[in-house]
């Protein structure tokens, strides 16, 4: 691309356009991920749809790659196109919070962290993000889970509307009112249709105090408490939240010095009820033990959303899979627990989500994302330092995922999986959908400008998509 390409393209947007040559490009091409080294062409600072737009139309008329920046924390790196245009959406991340209709519009650009922020000022919420550094969009768009989901549903089930900006440049509304097909398809179906300048979410009341946080078990206890934890979650209301994560404890102070440093499993709670029930209705998880370490009571809601930003830094390299599990027999309790005993990496979770609830009443043709009626999500994430370390963290997190193969659906939530190719995204929606999105790339993407993600091929296209 040349410079007078360059300049043409910062005279239609009302951001910065950044290329190599200046000083903020390297610190632009950061992302979660450190095994990810991509270096764009250009990143299009954007301020507005209208600049969204421009950056769109100068991308295919100068045949770059296009991607799309908004959290930069998915594993794939899907957010750097390399040699490619960004279309970077940081500069967006206002959220205007209507408390009377109780309703959220977030940009684009904006975070986890940001959007609980201005919601919990007004003590309303909305299911997502337990690292505040995710990206609202990547989230969103992917159906996202957060520690509130049994209560009020996916991220994309609390979904409105968005403002969406087209492959042919066209800034346009999806909703169930207008271009509803595509909303259907926008609710799981990741960024495949266009690029989402802005969401509207419906908020729900809690916070800003609730009652939450983790216990913390012994490796030795890790069986006996899955067991506990599945056979609890089977009838447990819907207020209750949370989630099992295998981890290493962390060599702090605060940590009780017999497993600083250990492996132990952390059981996240997060009640999304009234304050004065949740002890009482969390006796049979709270109660289960003793735990190594109990830390749960009434806390901010925004202390429990960021209860495992520790264990998340960014600039470490990432390796995950996952899977929706059809059960958790005794036998899968016995692979996850064996596998956490053998770990390479301290800074590896194997996490257990349950499913249920809210979740579960949403009927599977409702929107692009299905798999209702899954007990579990499995995310094995796996996370490490060095690059001395990349094949035994790498074998082991593949071992582990062929190892618990048989107690799954085959189905998988797209936001945990890396770059696994074409069938494994058939496969975690299933054909019938896949069918359907296809038809909706067809008409909105059909020369599949937007590729660099979890990708659904247009049903013209000869080759399979370039890697994310």
């Amino acid at each position: 691309m040349t410079d007078l390409g360059t300049s043409a393209l910062a005279a239609q947007i009302g951001g910065d356009v950044i290329v190599p040559q200046d000083p903020s490009y390297a610190d632009l091409c950061h992302v979660f991920n450190a095994m990810v080294d991509k270096r764009p062409a250009v990143f299009a600072r954007c301020k507005s749809a209208d600049d969204v737009a421009a950056a769109i139309r100068f991308s295919r008329a100068n045949d770059l790659d296009l991607s799309v920046y908004c959290g930069g924390h998915g594993v794939t790196g899907a957010a750097l196109a390399d040699g490619g245009l960004v279309v970077d959406l940081r500069l967006m991340d206002g959220v205007e919070v209507d408390p009377v209709a109780k309703t959220a519009r977030v940009q684009g650009g904006a975070t986890w962290g940001v959007i609980d922020a201005a919601t919990q000022e007004h003590g309303l919420a909305v299911t997502g993000g337990r690292v505040p550094g995710t990206g609202v969009a990547g989230l969103a768009l992917g159906s996202g889970s957060g520690w509130i989901e049994r209560k009020f549903g996916l991220t994309c089930d609390n979904l409105l509307s968005v403002e969406m900006v087209t492959a042919d440049g066209a800034v346009i509304t999806a909703s169930e009112a207008e271009n509803a097909d595509l909303f259907w398809g926008t609710r799981g179906g990741g960024g495949n249709f266009g690029v989402v300048t802005s969401f509207v979410f419906q908020l729900h009341e809690l916070g800003p105090t609730v009652y939450g946080g983790m216990l913390m078990y012994p490796a030795q206890m890790a069986a006996d408490v899955l067991r506990n934890f599945r056979d609890f979650m089977a009838d447990a209301p819907d207020e209750i939240g949370g989630g099992v994560a295998m981890i290493t404890a962390p060599p702090e102070e605060f940590i009780p010095e017999p497993v600083r440093g250990q492996p132990v499993v952390g059981v996240v709670l997060c009640y999304a009820g009234p304050a004065e029930e949740a002890e009482a209705a969390m006796k049979p998880l709270t109660g289960f033990g003793p735990p190594a370490m109990p830390m749960v009571g009434p806390m901010p809601y925004l202390a429990v959303q960021k209860l495992i930003e520790p264990g998340n830094p960014p600039g470490m390299r990432n390796y995950w899979n996952a899977d929706f599990l059809t059960g958790l027999p005794d036998e899968a309790v016995e692979i996850l627990c064996e596998a956490h005993l053998s770990n390479p990496s301290p800074l590896t979770a194997i996490i257990l989500l349950p499913g249920g609830g809210a979740i579960a009443r949403v009927p599977d043709d409702a929107m692009a994302f299905g798999q209702r009626a899954a007990p579990f999500n499995l995310h094995i994430l796996s996370m490490w330092p060095e690059v001395s370390m990349d094949d035994a963290c790498i074998a082991w997190t593949r071992e582990l995922g062929a190892a618990i193969k048989p107690f799954t659906s085959g189905y998988a939530y797209l936001n945990f999986i890396g770059d696994e190719g074409h069938d494994r995204v058939v496969a975690a929606f299933g054909e019938k959908t896949f069918k359907r999105l296809q038809e909706l790339k067809d008409r909105w993407d059909p020369d599949n400008v937007f590729r660099l993600n979890q990708n659904i091929t247009p049903s013209g296209a000869g080759q399979e998509p370039a890697a994310v």
